[in-house]
């Protein structure tokens, strides 16, 4: 079961790019140490360990990543990118640390995966100008699933997309997507208010929490690992811990005159189980019910929907509950495909 579930995340891997941790997966798969207390935790895995579920290939392979940028394997760190090294002097490297840090790869790989992919922050930037140029208001952020924060940043990020520059005061990096379609137009964008909540949040400031976002990221990537860096080092926002849905019935329940409540997530929603998505639903549009001209409310949507390529950004908008398909995001932000308005009537 493992070994199917570590062939499949390497293909999902190889198609976003990363050559190495297809590589790096199919090693494992091909000669995974069943002789390992790694190996028997994850024999009497409770849950589903496929990539869609759990993803123990992607825990395991970020903790073998934590092991290289931590220190704590120097001998795997010289077999890592940016090192060119064969599948038999990888696979040398991959035996020795899984068995030499057997424990700490078992208390790994006890929490799920955690990415902060800032690149996803370029589906968010149009968005939110979009709808600062419709009201004329502050917004009100309360991202779910925000994990470190990172993407509560988005206004502090520029970005390229076609030939429209939103522009972004000391930006941390500019973003430059495969755009593809109209682009909305920049406007006077201002945000009142940030706050995320996350069922393990991650401090970004604290060693282990940026050890474990930068672990996910895959290791012959550097403009992601020095992405997520600047990121980090912009990140102010507060991230709590909860559960999505309760910490978010008390923000909808108080709306704030004079801002626009902008509610979103990016490849989150589809992890909460299904009762959570029919509460967090009903609590939307409830809420949405009674927003008006001066305290409108904005869900928007980046999350898998069963069809490809890519997840499906979709909008849904208060008063008057108007839904918009805005078009295709891929995964890691590396395209998007616009297919929504420019701007919102």
């Amino acid at each position: 079961m493992i070994r199917d579930a570590l062939r499949a995340q390497a293909g999902h891997c190889e198609n976003l790019d990363s050559p190495f941790m297809g590589r790096l997966l199919r090693l494992l798969a091909d000669h995974w140490p069943e002789d390992t207390a790694l190996a028997n935790k994850v024999a009497h895995w409770p849950g589903d360990m496929s990539p869609y579920a759990d993803s123990l290939p992607l825990r395991i392979a970020g903790g073998l990543h934590a092991l290289c940028l931590s220190g704590r394997d120097p001998s795997l760190a010289a077999a890592y990118p940016p090192a060119a090294t064969d599948d038999p002097a990888l696979w040398a490297a991959l035996d020795t640390a899984l068995h030499t840090h057997d424990a700490f790869l078992c208390d790994w790989i006890a929490s799920s995966p955690q990415t902060n992919e800032v690149r996803r922050a370029a589906a968010l930037i149009p968005v939110a100008h979009m709808l600062a140029a419709r009201f004329g208001l502050p917004l009100r952020l309360s991202e779910l699933g925000a994990s470190g924060g990172l993407n509560l940043m988005f206004d502090r990020f520029a970005l390229e997309a076609d030939k429209t520059h939103f522009a972004a005061p000391d930006a941390a990096f500019t973003l430059a997507p495969d755009w593809t379609g109209p682009c909305p137009a920049p406007s006077d964008l201002h945000i009142a208010d940030r706050r995320g909540v996350d069922l393990n949040p991650l401090d970004a400031h604290s060693p282990a929490g940026a050890l474990r976002l930068m672990a996910y990221l895959w290791p012959d990537q550097s403009e992601r690992l020095a992405r997520t860096r600047a990121a980090i080092a912009a990140q102010d926002a507060p991230v709590d811990r909860a559960d999505a849905i309760d910490w978010l019935a008390p923000r909808l329940s108080s709306p704030q005159e004079g801002t626009l409540h902008l509610v979103y997530h990016t490849v989150a929603w589809q992890y909460f189980p299904p009762e959570v998505q029919t509460r967090g639903t009903a609590l939307i549009e409830t809420a949405g019910a009674a927003a008006t001209e001066a305290a409108p409310l904005a869900w928007l949507s980046m999350e898998t929907d069963g069809q490809t390529p890519g997840a499906a950004l979709s909008l849904r908008l208060w008063p008057g509950d108007h839904r918009l398909s805005l078009g295709r995001v891929d995964f890691h932000g590396r395209w998007i495909d616009w297919q929504g308005p420019t701007q919102l009537s």
